[in-house]
């Protein structure tokens, strides 16, 4: 028995003798290790999880990475995952929510960062509509006496007039005798005949006929009950209401002639970028029939009423129709230029993370460390986006390519746990109740490879668990399937409350502390 007792001793110094050697040998063959092996604790250190603290650094505590909110006043092992804990050192410019992140894993992770800059935003809005008649185009032509159409130049609908051309003959009786009579007191000789040819001219006048007809009567001396209507613009006839043959009233409508040397365009513009039109804004106008051809115009109004469907307003845009392209009924796309006058905070669009109800950028404080800040955003173009509220002119932001998007929400969610989870010694002491297999039992905690925790939100994991100063019931061994009920201690370390073999008939029975 002496001499296994000193082989085994033998092999234990042997052992040590073969590391120590391979730890100098590495030292030999690694000077930076070497270095810092030999540099004064004050100067360097290395933490219990093995990564280099910085030096002068204070450790205010440890914790789990994957559960932020549970600090720990001493190193050792991780009762959430099979990992080390991690410390947390003091900083006197720390803030909360802070964080720091090592200049390598910003490069390995493609950190971008973008300077806040002051300027004018250039907005641009687009919106669809559709061509229509220029409303304050439009000529409308009448019979000016009762009387028929003899004859029509223009039979159908949208036919194109010019300017002066021939519209319809009317054929007007009452014309007759007022001519007649203008002719008669006109030839009459004597003294106070100049009385009543202003009268009968007048008359002419009132019976319809415009100065050039009763010109044509003075100066020819001949009646002419008919006479013919003619275009006062050029256009198209949008309305046709005289046909060969039939009798009209005086003042009835005949045509109505709408131009179309400009049109206009009702854009449909969304209800939240109503306040950056203006009329007199520039805009420029496509159509998929001309993708080659920009029509030129600006804003002659907003009318003033909401779809309560779409939540648009309308846009009149009034457009120079060149060679008559545009025909009402075409759609166009439509693209109005605005420059704000007042300078604002500018970032990319890409820096803001919406998160619902607020809107956070993470600023970049120098030296590895960001801070996630609430900022208040304007209008965006551009791929710029206005900061109202919340950063300064030069602060860096940082910008998330695909890649860091997810990186970005990750931290954004650390932040959010770390600032809505109760502390340690403000949490209730909630029982928790599982299924496991026991892997070893210690002095102090016992090891359980336990499923699933629901009230916890656990996946399947295998942890310690500290046993209740009453100790463990009788029956628990290595390999034991068993049942158990835990809670959280103050110092954040997880305790049994009940533990009992998982078949009813086996040796023990169920301990509870409270």
């Amino acid at each position: 028995m002496t001499n296994k007792v000193v082989a085994t001793f033998a092999a234990l110094i042997g052992v040590s003798a073969i590391a120590y050697g391979a730890y100098r040998f590495g030292l030999s063959r690694n000077p930076a290790i070497q270095h810092s092996v030999n540099e004064p604790a004050s100067r360097a250190t290395t933490d219990a999880s093995g990564s280099e603290a910085a030096p002068d650094k204070r450790i205010l505590y440890w914790h789990d990475p994957m559960v932020p909110g549970q600090k720990f006043d001493k190193p050792g092992k991780s009762p959430f995952m099979d990992m080390q804990l991690v410390p947390v050192y003091a900083d006197s410019d720390s803030e909360e929510g802070a964080v720091t992140i090592n200049p390598r894993i910003q490069q390995n992770l493609g950190v971008r960062v973008s300077e806040v800059t002051k300027g004018t935003m250039t907005q641009t809005v687009e919106a669809v509509g559709n061509v229509a008649y220029n409303e304050r185009a439009v000529a409308v032509v009448t019979a000016r006496a009762n009387g028929y159409v003899e004859r029509l130049y223009v039979r159908a609908p949208l036919d194109p007039v010019r300017v002066g051309q021939a519209l319809a003959d009317i054929f007007a009786p009452d014309w007759l005798a007022a001519q007649e009579e203008y002719l008669s007191v006109k030839r009459m000789q004597g003294q106070g005949t100049e009385g009543l040819v202003s009268a009968a001219r007048q008359r002419m006048l009132l019976a319809g006929m415009n100065d050039e007809q009763v010109r044509l009567v003075e100066s020819s001396g001949k009646v002419s009950p008919r006479f013919t209507l003619r275009a006062p613009i050029a256009g198209v006839v949008s309305e046709l209401g005289a046909r060969e043959g039939m009798t009209v009233m005086a003042g009835a409508m005949l045509f109505r002639i709408n131009g179309l040397a400009s049109v206009w365009i009702n854009a449909e513009v969304p209800e939240g970028m109503a306040a950056y039109i203006r009329p007199g804004n520039n805009v420029e106008a496509r159509t998929s029939a001309f993708p080659d051809r920009v029509f030129k115009g600006r804003v002659a109004a907003i009318l003033p009423e909401v779809n309560s469907a779409t939540r648009t307003l309308k846009a009149r845009v009034e457009v120079n129709n060149q060679g008559g392209l545009l025909a009402p009924g075409m759609f166009a796309n439509v693209a109005f230029a605005m420059s704000a006058k007042d300078e604002v905070l500018m970032v990319p669009s890409e820096a803001v993370i919406q998160t619902g109800a607020r809107k956070v950028v993470i600023l970049a404080e120098g030296n590895g460390k960001f801070k996630p800040v609430d900022v208040e955003t304007g209008s965006e173009a551009n791929g710029q986006i206005a900061i109202r509220n919340g950063l300064q002119a030069g602060q860096k932001v940082v910008t998330s390519s695909q890649f860091l998007i997810d990186s970005e929400a990750s931290l954004k969610g650390t932040i959010a746990r770390m600032s809505e989870m109760p502390a340690g010694n403000e949490s209730p002491a909630t029982t928790h109740h599982g299924e496991a297999k026991v892997e070893a039992v210690g002095k102090d905690a016992v090891t359980l490879s336990h499923g699933p925790i629901q009230s916890m939100q656990w996946g399947a994991m295998t942890m310690d668990f500290k046993i209740p100063p009453e100790g463990l019931p009788p029956g628990i061994k290595n390999g034991s399937t068993v049942t158990f009920d835990f809670k959280q201690r103050k110092d954040g370390q997880y305790e049994l409350t009940a533990i009992s073999p998982a078949n009813p008939g086996a040796a023990g029975a169920k301990a509870t502390h409270k």
